[in-house]
Order: C-alpha cells, then structure tokens, then sequence
C-alpha cells in the first residue's frame, strides 16, 4: 500500500447524536490533511460540538452539515459523498471504533483499487476489544445472508470504514436504493456489478461499544435487502 496523495481524500461521518464520541473523533483527525464532512442529523449537541471544534483549529477543513430530520446512516453518507469534491472519499463511523490511522491506510490501498474495506474477520485483522456474543452472531448470521442474497465474497460487509475512487462512487450512486444500515451491502453490490475492483483490507477495530443496530433494525435490514436483491 502506498501513501495517500495529502489533501485529496475526504472523509465522510454520519453523526447521529454523536455528542458523547464525536470530539474524541475529531481529535483523532486533527493530523488529517484532507476534508471532513459531518453530517448531524439527530437531536443532540452534536453539531453545536462540531462547529466548536471547527472554530478552534481553523486549520482543518471541517464542514458540518445539519438535517432537520432522520437521514439514516446510508442517507446521511450519501449526503456526504455528494459534497466531497476530492478523488478519494471515505467513510467512518463516529464512535471511533476504527482509527485514523487505520482510515489512512485504506487510503493507501486505492493505488490497487477502486474501492477499499476495512475487515475485522480477515486474516490479519486486530480486534482487542470484541462486541459481546450475540453481537458477534447476528453478525455472522448476517453476513451470510448476505453471501447467499448478493453473493459478494467479503466476510465483513458492515465494519464502519470504507474509502472509494469519486469516480466509482459517481457511477453508482445514482442507483442506490438504501438509506439505512443496510447501504454497506448495496453499494458494494452496485460496485461489484459495475466491475470495480474492491479490496478488503485487515484492521485495527475496537469496539467502542452502544451499537445503534438492534434487533429491530437488523429485521428492516433484512426487508431492505430483499427489496435491492429482488424488485
């Protein structure tokens, strides 16, 4: 993996009610050269906090954007994606369960690809801090629908980390259907299909805990994908 050209790479971060990880997110970037975009959705201080941080290090290019109602974690991305005028742009969760330096290095791994994901069931990946049991199961159990739905050979299609070429985002883009959790699956789907070239990368993960997926949103996840798959 090479380094990524400095200033040409936009991260992308949906942030609903974020108020309690955010800052620790923030600083984390703080060596970033590129652009960050966060997208506040939710009903917190979340975008107060942001706009704080932004005012006190001028030096980054920071821009938070705020939505008077629920996005989804795919829609709230998609918003994001559309603003990034860069090469390569990327998203991350807010709880920080990946790190910077792990987003850079997917970053990296554009010089071999259109579109790069960090794994944490890869041979190579690093995962201290595990989710609970239950949690690791519903992610087994989906990541296999996902393998008989979609037939997408990744063994981690929900990690929160994901960087792309503009272009291959460009194309596919507009064929996105997802606004919620299950966005992951889809836009890997529409990229596979279209010939892109995707790697999954091992990563550093540590769970950071408060999952925002119940079992509720996992059952919409479900109808979702089967809606994308089939109709």
């Amino acid at each position: 993996m090479s380094e990524p050209p400095a200033g040409k790479c936009s991260i992308v971060i949906p942030a609903y009610n974020e108020a309690e990880r955010i800052p620790r997110l923030l600083a984390g970037l703080s060596a970033f050269s590129g652009k960050i975009i966060v997208i506040c959705d939710g009903t917190d201080a979340t975008a107060t906090l942001v706009r704080a941080y932004a005012a006190q290090h001028p030096e980054q290019d920071l821009r938070c954007v705020e939505y008077p109602t629920r996005l989804g974690k795919g829609g709230g991305v998609m918003e994001g994606i559309r603003m990034a005028d860069t090469p390569y742009i990327g998203f991350m969760d807010a709880d920080a369960s990946t790190s910077p330096d792990e987003m850079m290095r997917l970053f990296g791994a554009l010089a071999d690809s259109d579109a790069a994901i960090a794994s944490r069931w890869v041979s190579g990946a690093s995962v201290p801090v595990r989710q609970g049991l239950l949690r690791r199961i519903q992610s087994r159990v989906f990541n296999g629908i996902v393998h008989i739905l979609f037939s997408l050979p990744f063994q981690d299609t929900q990690c929160g980390a994901k960087v792309f070429r503009k272009k291959a985002l460009d194309d596919v883009l507009p064929l996105m259907r997802s606004g919620g959790f299950e966005f992951d699956v889809e836009l890997l789907w529409r990229l596979s299909n279209a010939g892109y070239r995707i790697l999954e990368v091992p990563t550093v993960w540590e769970n950071r805990g408060d999952s925002r997926v119940g079992l509720p949103d996992a059952c919409r996840m479900f109808a979702r994908l089967l809606k994308v798959r089939f109709m």
